[in-house]
């Protein structure tokens, strides 16, 4: 089920995990393996995971174990996905799909390790949720963008027929994701990546043409061209979307904890060093919200 303490240090950095959280893991391990509530969880759990492998299903959750606590708790979904990690790589091996890309599509766990001690200061993992989509074949990190296999939606549906683009609910669409700590949004990265996927996933899931890209993010709020100069990577990255729908509901929280990493902090008590950062409190101080907005465009 898990590798024996060396390899499995071994498999974490080959995750990406951060140096200073392999340690802690790989001397846990035997606790998890050694009882048989625990591995009887992880085998359970691993198999939920991976039913279906390549089938585009969606983030599904990643349970707790009942009663665990402490750090063994904390580190349970990480052995979920390392016990996982055999079901994916044959999934990528039938498919085609490049070492390099497997390797950089998997390591987002170690990214979200390092969230887990930026937000906590422990080890742990942080939204195990989002990295089922990784383990069941539906996404992928190509470039400075992720991509997701996924399914247009009533609303892209009907956006795009109003474009003038035949586009079912089922008919499949590319998700976009903006990964942290990948450098700039740049416009020559977001191109690279957008290059990679078109020549990737008609190479690699044929059977599923992609005419649209979507994107459901906070970095979409028109409302950020208020504060942000017109060459800026932001808004250069929402003009490449045609305009969508725009909740009613505001989720004040996404940009602040993207942009500084923490909501545990008063707003005036938050660094203003960049312009990002001083849009994101001002308008908040303001009395103004931010929205997750979603926008698409032709591929």
């Amino acid at each position: 089920m898990l590798p024996d303490r060396d390899e499995l240090a071994e498999v974490l950095l080959d995750l990406g995990v951060p140096h200073q959280d392999i340690d802690e893991p790989v001397r846990l391990s035997h606790r998890a393996v050694g009882d048989p509530e625990t591995l009887r969880f992880l085998e359970e759990t691993v198999a939920d995971l991976v039913e279906g492998m390549g089938e585009i299903r969606g983030t599904v959750d990643v349970p707790e174990l009942p009663g665990a606590s402490g750090a063994l708790a904390r580190f349970l979904p990480l052995y979920v996905f390392v016990a996982a990690l055999p079901y994916v790589r044959a999934h990528h091996r039938e498919r085609g799909i490049p070492e390099e890309v497997s390797r950089r599509t998997l390591a987002d766990v170690g990214r979200c390790v390092a969230w887990h001690r930026r937000w906590h200061g422990t080890g742990g993992l942080l939204s195990p949720r989002w990295l089922s989509l990784h383990f069941h074949g539906e996404l992928y990190q190509l470039g400075r963008l992720q991509f997701q296999r996924d399914r247009a939606g009533r609303w892209t549906s009907d956006a795009t027929a109003a474009a003038g683009l035949a586009l079912g609910p089922d008919d499949p669409a590319l998700a976009l994701h903006v990964p942290d700590f990948m450098g700039p949004l740049s416009p020559e990265a977001c191109d690279r990546s957008l290059a990679l996927a078109r020549g990737f996933f008609a190479r690699h899931y044929p059977e599923e043409p992609y005419a649209v890209a979507t994107c459901a993010s906070w970095l979409l709020d028109p409302q950020l061209k208020r504060y942000l100069p017109a060459d800026s990577n932001i808004v250069r990255f929402q003009e490449r979307f045609r305009a969508g729908q725009v909740p009613e509901e505001p989720e004040d929280t996404t940009p602040v904890r993207f942009v500084f990493g923490t909501t545990d902090i008063p707003l005036d008590r938050l660094p203003r060093r960049s312009v990002l950062e001083r849009a994101v409190v001002d308008h908040l101080q303001e009395g103004g919200h931010w929205y997750v907005a979603n926008g698409w465009f032709a591929l």
